[in-house]
């Protein structure tokens, strides 16, 4: 039987060149593709797949929290990140969603296909350039299915808010995104002002691009 793979990527090119490339060894097969992280989790509770490839920074809901949200309904996926991150911290947090692998979008096609096969048998992968600090990366991922807000004051649904803000949604456009109402998103929107105490808006687009919530 043929590795099942879902690949999230909001690059086109990227998945219109791996999916051939990954298809050719005979032994993977790529059973969906998203765009953002919302539809990749629809697409992966819908389809289940043995491995899931995913990029980080995607529009709507980022990879990170999307690995954080999949974990938490399924204890047993196989998440490989593939990002151009290369920063300790980003790969730590990344990690730390009980992500089994890492790799750069500068890395190999065969190293990608290596990466797929290891964390399919229940294995770990982090990209050789990221070897350096190899131990602590795997032992953060370890510890367990940690949300990447942890480490901040922050909930998930913030997250997902200060996100939809950095990428120019207004209240209402987040609300409807969201499925709540406006007043929710606006209560949501003060309790983020007071937690990080950040009050402009340009000053906490930053703060989201700085944390990987969003991209530029």
């Amino acid at each position: 039987m043929p590795i099942k793979v879902i690949i999230a990527d909001d690059h086109s090119l990227v998945v219109e060149c791996l999916k051939p490339l990954l298809e050719r060894t005979g032994d993977i097969a790529i059973t969906g593709t998203a765009a953002d992280g919302k539809k990749f989790l629809e697409l992966a509770r819908k389809k289940p797949a043995d491995v899931y490839l995913l990029d980080i920074g995607m529009p709507g809901l980022n990879g990170i929290d999307a690995a954080a949200r999949l974990l938490r309904s399924d204890k047993t996926a196989k998440i490989i990140f593939l990002s151009m991150y290369d920063d300790k911290p980003t790969v730590g947090k990344a990690m730390k969603t009980g992500a089994k692998g890492y790799l750069l979008k500068e890395c190999a096609a065969d190293e990608v296909i290596k990466a797929i096969r290891a964390v399919s048998r229940g294995g770990h992968y982090l990209s050789s350039a990221l070897h350096g600090f190899m131990t602590e990366t795997l032992q953060a991922g370890e510890r367990g299915h940690m949300n990447p807000g942890d480490s901040s004051p922050l909930t998930s649904k913030e997250r997902e808010i200060i996100q939809l803000v950095a990428e120019g949604l207004a209240n209402k456009q987040i609300a409807r995104e969201l499925k709540i109402s406006a007043n929710t998103v606006h209560a949501h929107r003060n309790n983020i002002a007071h937690k990080l105490n950040i009050h402009k808006q340009a000053d906490l687009v930053r703060y989201a691009i700085k944390e990987k919530i969003a991209k530029l």
